[in-house]
């Protein structure tokens, strides 16, 4: 038996690293049952949060109501849940300094809360 074999340079190796953004914090809102309205973290009511990504994760329980998150005088409004919506919905945002408010819109005098980022 006879053979031929030619040897060339290894192929160049490429390595790929791909880095992924570290989740989220976790801030979950609930609506309902009746007239009730709450966001909390780790299962402490919210009042104070750090500026950054968050993700809200809202729980709607009601037909009557909605979740909306604002932040006063700053441009930002986003309905999370809507009206005669039941189920479980997720948003991540980029809070920024400033006060923020959440509430249900058709009972906005009743359901409502703030906090503060800071």
């Amino acid at each position: 038996m006879k053979g031929t074999f030619i040897v060339t340079a290894a192929p160049a190796t490429t390595t790929t690293v791909t880095t992924r953004k570290a989740a989220a914090p976790l801030v979950v809102g609930t609506v309902g049952p009746g007239f009730t309205i709450r966001l909390s973290r780790s299962g402490s009511r919210v009042t104070r949060l750090k500026a950054g990504r968050y993700t809200f994760r809202v729980s709607d329980r009601s037909t009557a109501h909605n979740f909306v998150l604002e932040r006063k005088r700053g441009g930002f409004e986003r309905s999370i849940t809507a009206v005669r919506f039941v189920g479980t919905k997720a948003l991540t945002v980029n809070l920024t300094k400033g006060s923020w408010e959440f509430y249900c819109r058709p009972h906005e005098r009743t359901m409502h809360g703030t906090f503060t980022v800071t």
